[in-house]
Parts: structure tokens; C-alpha cells; sequence
């Protein structure tokens, strides 16, 4: 399989793995609507896997990227970008893949946004209720180290 080949598969597993992960943060967002804590851990669970997943295979293109700057006389790997392979390639299957994963970049850029609104909301809720609480005297961090130990111990 030539470099050029090995870069294209491994940009479509990277669109399917973004795709999946669009997928992964909308249920993301509709678990911490619903407050659905169980079911929120089960996918970070699931999003760390992919995220994983993602990282490995940008690993492996970078290598091959690297291995294909030195065949191409005076080209760095690091200005070696998707769009610049395309065209030095004449490779039009590879344009289209690099425009679907920065369209999924750009989604997953969004819904991460979004989901991290709705984490600070809530946060800034509880961290007022919370403050309202110790305001009337409910709790405070002295009481919450005291206490009596028992054990059924003899």
C-alpha cells in the first residue's frame, strides 16, 4: 500500500471516529439535560475511548506525513497540512476527505461548547445553592471532619 493510500485510510477512520464522536456529545448534552449521571459516565467512559483512538491514529499519520516530506525534495512535515498533500498529490478524494473532517471539527468544536455551557450552569447553580446554604447556617466544613466513629468492632 503506497504512503499516499495508508494517509487516506487512516483519514477515513478519523472521519468515522469523528463522526461517532458528534454522536457520543449530543448524547452527551441530552444526559446532563436529564441529569442523567449514570448514563453520563458510561459515555465519558466511551469518549475517552474514541479520544484515544483519535490520538493514536494522528500519531500514525504524522509518521507517515513524516516519511513523505522526505521523498518530496525541500518539503517540511510540519508544513506538510492536508491541503497542501492534496495538492502536491493531485488527489481530489483526499481534498474531499479533509473538508468532511474540518466540517466534523468544526461540530464537534460546537457541541463541545455547548456541553461545557451546560456544565458551568450547573455548577454556578449548585455553587449558589450551596452558598445560600452555609449562608443560614446549614453547613460548614468544620462540621462536615467532625463526628462520631462507630464500629461494630469489640
Amino acid at each position: 500500500m503506497s504512503r499516499l493510500s495508508s494517509i487516506k485510510a487512516i483519514l477515513r477512520e478519523q472521519e468515522r471516529c469523528c463522526k461517532d464522536l458528534v454522536e457520543l456529545l449530543q448524547k452527551e448534552r441530552s444526559r446532563l439535560v436529564d441529569l442523567d449521571v449514570q448514563a453520563l459516565e458510561e459515555l465519558l467512559k466511551e469518549k475517552d475511548t474514541l479520544l484515544l483512538r483519535l490520538r493514536f491514529l494522528d500519531e500514525e499519520r504524522q509518521r507517515i506525513i513524516l516519511k513523505l516530506s522526505k521523498e518530496w525534495p525541500g518539503q517540511n512535515a510540519e508544513d506538510l497540512s492536508l491541503r497542501v498533500l492534496a495538492e502536491k498529490a493531485g488527489d481530489a478524494e483526499l481534498s474531499e476527505i479533509r473538508l468532511k473532517l474540518v466540517s466534523l471539527t468544526q461540530s464537534i468544536n460546537d457541541l463541545n461548547s455547548f456541553n461545557r455551557r451546560l456544565v458551568d450552569r450547573s455548577l454556578s447553580g449548585v455553587r449558589s445553592a450551596r452558598g445560600i446554604f452555609d449562608a443560614s447556617g446549614g453547613w460548614s466544613s468544620e462540621q462536615s471532619m467532625s463526628g462520631t466513629l462507630f464500629s461494630k468492632e469489640t
